[in-house]
């Protein structure tokens, strides 16, 4: 008798884990994209980053956890038309200058909540980690159920990218590359 009522329970509680701890959204990496862009004294520099991975948990009207993973290997420039300008910007892109990609090949975002704002818009907070570094971020994004849409600003210096920063050396002139960076994304859960 004490084994079936056990059995019923583990069966119920089996039953009802998807509803108590939220609905699980895997990322469709080959459906979604993510475009960078580093903006400097007289001009923009834009590119690709894959993902590699993620994840969101969504519960009632919002969200509960989530996480992407990006390649940092996988950054790419798209507005140099020059093969070869543009292999020495990603080259400088992946050094220690930079985001030092053969030591940190991948950065991740951890959604911590999504609390929905308006009828498809949604306010995501949550940890962004870039160089072994990780700092609080939030953002909006607009949703139509499984695609989300949005721009991250984020702003390098708190992640020890240094290379150019205002904010780390004096006297930059028109070397200064500004510490923000965008990105925009359109991210497609299954």
């Amino acid at each position: 008798m004490k084994i079936n009522l056990i059995s019923m329970l583990l069966a119920g509680l089996l039953f009802l884990a998807p509803s108590a701890f939220g609905q699980n959204m895997k990322v469709n990496v080959s459906k979604s994209s993510i475009v960078w862009t580093g903006k400097k004294i007289g001009g923009s520099h834009t590119g690709h980053i894959q993902l590699l991975s993620g994840y969101l948990t969504k519960s009632g009207d919002g969200f509960v956890e989530g996480k992407l993973v990006a390649d940092m290997a996988s950054l790419s420039n798209t507005d140099l038309e020059d093969k070869e300008m543009r292999a020495k910007l990603i080259g400088h892109l992946k050094s220690d200058d930079f985001f030092s990609v053969e030591k940190y090949p991948t950065a991740t975002l951890v959604i911590e909540s999504g609390e929905k704002v308006s009828e498809g818009i949604y306010q995501f907070s949550g940890k962004m980690t870039i160089k072994g570094t990780t700092n609080p971020v939030s953002f909006e994004a607009r949703s139509d159920g499984s695609t989300f849409k949005g721009k991250l600003t984020v702003d390098r210096s708190k992640y020890d990218v240094r290379y150019g920063s205002g904010s780390f050396f004096d006297n930059l002139g028109n070397n200064l590359i500004y510490d923000d960076f965008d990105l925009d994304f359109e991210v497609t859960f299954e």
